[in-house]
C-alpha cells in the first residue's frame, strides 16, 4: 500500500491496486460544487485581484516583449512564457493557503470558480435586455462591451442578435469547456496519481482559462496580431472543439426541457454551426437560433437560423432561459458521469 499524506494530514489518499482514495473524490465533487455556489452567489471577484484580470496583464507584458519579431514563434513563446508565470504564481498562493485547511480549501474553492462565469454571463445579457426598454442608446452602448463590432448604429433586432450570439457563444467559453477539462483530469488523477494532485487539478481549469484569454486578446487577424495571434488562436480552437459540440447538444436537450424547438435546435445546428469562422462558435450560436425560430446576423461574416420571425428583446430572455437550462444540465451530466466512471474503472 502506498500512502500520499497532503496537506496537515487532513487529506490522506490511499491507492492499491484496485482502492482509490474516496476522499479525493469526494473533495472534487465537493470543491466544485463550493465553487459554483461562490460564482452564482457573489459573482466576479474584484478586477484588481481576480486571475484572469491579472493572467491579461501578464499576457500584455509578454507580447510587448516578443511582438517585435516578426513570425508566429513568438505567439508559442508568448504561451510558455504566460504558462510558466502564471502556473508559478497560482502554486505560491496554493502554497501560501496551506497551513490552515479552511483557508486553503477556501482558496481552492475561489480559484476554481474564477476560471468560470455564470453570474456574469447570464446577468450581463439581462442587464442590456432591460437596456433596451429604457433606450436603444443605452443598449447600443453596453452591447459595445459584448462584441468586437461596431454598434453604434444597431437597430433592435441587431442589438438582441448581437446578445444572443455572445451569451451562447460564451457556454462553452465561460462554463462548459474548464469545467469538462476540470472532471476530464480529476479521474485521471484519481486512476494515476501524481504528486500535488489538487494543484495539478487546479492548474487545468486554469490553464484553460490563460488559454481561452490569450485567444481573446491576441487571436484577431489584424496587421499587428496576426503573426502572434496564431498559435493562442489555434490551441484555444483544440481545446473548445470536443466542449463546444457537447455545448451544442446540451442546448438541443435543454430546448425539448423548456418546451422549444428542440427538433429545429439540433437541424439549424447541423447545417449552419459551421457558417462561423470559427470552427467552434458556431454550434451554440446556430442551435439557441434554431431553438428560438429566430435569425442570428453577424453583417458580412455569417447567418445563422431561419428569418421564421421578427426578433425582439424577448428572445434575450428566452436565450437566458436556455442558457441557464444548458448550465444545469451540463452540470449533472458530468458529474454523474464522473460518478460512474469513477465506479467503474
Amino acid at each position: 500500500m502506498i500512502e500520499y499524506n497532503y496537506l496537515l494530514n487532513d487529506i490522506i489518499l490511499v491507492k492499491t491496486s484496485n482502492i482509490v482514495s474516496l476522499n479525493l473524490f469526494l473533495f472534487i465533487i465537493i470543491a466544485f460544487l463550493t465553487s459554483l455556489v461562490i460564482d452564482i452567489i457573489f459573482g466576479e471577484l474584484p478586477a484588481r485581484v481576480h486571475p484572469v484580470v491579472i493572467i491579461g496583464s501578464i499576457i500584455g507584458f509578454f507580447k510587448n516583449l516578443f511582438i517585435r519579431f516578426k513570425s508566429r514563434l513568438p505567439g508559442l513563446m508568448v504561451v510558455i512564457a504566460v504558462c510558466i508565470v502564471s502556473s508559478t504564481i497560482v502554486y505560491v498562493i496554493y502554497r501560501i493557503c496551506s497551513f490552515n485547511v479552511v483557508l486553503w480549501f477556501v482558496a481552492f474553492a475561489i480559484l476554481v470558480s474564477s476560471t468560470f462565469s455564470i453570474k456574469m454571463l447570464l446577468s450581463t445579457a439581462v442587464d442590456v435586455k432591460d437596456a433596451l426598454d429604457e433606450s436603444i442608446d443605452k443598449a447600443r452602448e453596453m452591447v459595445s462591451y459584448l462584441v468586437s463590432r461596431n454598434t453604434d448604429e444597431l437597430t433592435e433586432s441587431f442589438i438582441v442578435s448581437a446578445v444572443i450570439e455572445s451569451l451562447t457563444e460564451n457556454i462553452t467559453d465561460s462554463y462548459v469547456a474548464p469545467i469538462f477539462y476540470y472532471f476530464i483530469f480529476a479521474l485521471v488523477i484519481l486512476k494515476c496519481p501524481v504528486n500535488d494532485p489538487l494543484y495539478f487539478l487546479l492548474m487545468i481549469p486554469m490553464l484553460y482559462r490563460i488559454s481561452n484569454t490569450m485567444d481573446a486578446m491576441l487571436g484577431y487577424k489584424t496587421d499587428e496580431l496576426i503573426n502572434i495571434g496564431y498559435v493562442p488562436a489555434k490551441i484555444d480552437d483544440i481545446l473548445n472543439y470536443i466542449p463546444s459540440r457537447i455545448s451544442g447538444l446540451c442546448v438541443v436537450i435543454s430546448a425539448y426541457l423548456l418546451n422549444l424547438d428542440g427538433k429545429n435546435a439540433y437541424k439549424v445546428m447541423m447545417r449552419d454551426a459551421r457558417n462561423c469562422p470559427s470552427p467552434n462558435s458556431g454550434y451554440t450560436m446556430a442551435t439557441t437560433a434554431g431553438a428560438l425560430n429566430i435569425q442570428l446576423i453577424k453583417k458580412e461574416t455569417y447567418i445563422l437560423g431561419d428569418d421564421n420571425k421578427s426578433i425582439t428583446g424577448e428572445d434575450i430572455q428566452k436565450a437566458v432561459d436556455l442558457s441557464k437550462m444548458t448550465i444545469l444540465l451540463f452540470t449533472i451530466i458530468i458529474i454523474l458521469l464522473f460518478i460512474i466512471l469513477y465506479v467503474i474503472l
